[in-house]
């Protein structure tokens, strides 16, 4: 029986313009893939309820914010997601959006070398402004459905995510691979690591001198599974 107790998890989707983070967002959320390109850059508040508001009646310069509740592993969770701006020159923005992140989706196409190589600046940021040697996270490489344009191998993505300590996926926003699973894998990591944080505070620290995560994160084969939730119960907000 899943968990009546709902617990609210911020996770922020980072990436290179054009990757498919908005993609990946829409299609967990509404089961729909976006074909146009439509940037998630500065512009007036639009009528959505789903996006993003700071204070006043200005809206979120970099990014668009989504709520789903759901059920991962017999407990319930609610997704607040974060699908920010991949052009730099909203990467100060950009870190404001970490701060408050619990867990973060490092996207890049498998179409795009170039985007791949930003991964490593997108985790540099995140754990600087985290100030952390770990923090949880997970390697996507979109867009896996176009593998006759493939740039960047799967291998290297698993070599990449491997130097970070965390998990990798391929997914395909359009043919909706793998889409729940980097989400829901993101969402087991920050319990895990929230898990280890409290046993290092309780005065327990099995996880080394410096803090959690240093155990990092575990591949499994939930990984390689695709389809709608896998099996999950979801309710959109």
């Amino acid at each position: 029986m899943a968990s009546k107790f709902l617990r609210e998890y911020k996770l922020v989707v980072v990436g290179g313009g054009g990757v498919g983070k908005s993609c990946l967002t829409i299609q967990l959320i509404q089961s729909h893939f976006v074909d146009e390109y439509d940037p998630t850059i500065e512009g007036p508040c639009p009528s959505s309820p789903d996006f993003s508001k700071v204070s006043g009646d200005s809206c979120s310069a970099t990014s668009d914010s989504y709520r789903k509740q759901c059920v991962i592993d017999e407990e319930v969770a609610l997704l607040d997601v974060l699908d920010t701006a991949g052009q730099e020159e909203y990467s100060a923005m950009r870190e404001q959006y970490m701060r408050t992140g619990e867990g973060f989706l490092l996207v890049y196409s498998i179409t795009s070398r170039q985007s791949f190589e930003e991964i490593m600046t997108f985790q540099q940021q995140i754990l600087r402004v985290k100030d952390k040697d770990y923090f949880p996270i997970i390697v996507v490489g979109n867009k896996c459905d176009l593998e006759a344009d493939r740039q960047v191998s799967k291998q290297e993505g698993e070599e990449l995510a491997r130097s970070f300590g965390c998990k990798f996926i391929e997914t395909s926003a359009k043919s909706r691979i793998n889409v729940d699973n980097a989400f829901y894998n993101i969402v087991r990591e920050i319990r895990k690591y929230n898990k280890e944080m409290s046993s290092y505070t309780s005065g327990n620290p099995s996880t080394g001198t410096n803090g959690p995560g240093m155990g990092k994160m575990d591949i499994d084969e939930s990984e390689k599974r695709s389809g709608c939730c896998g099996g999950r119960t979801c309710i959109i907000l």
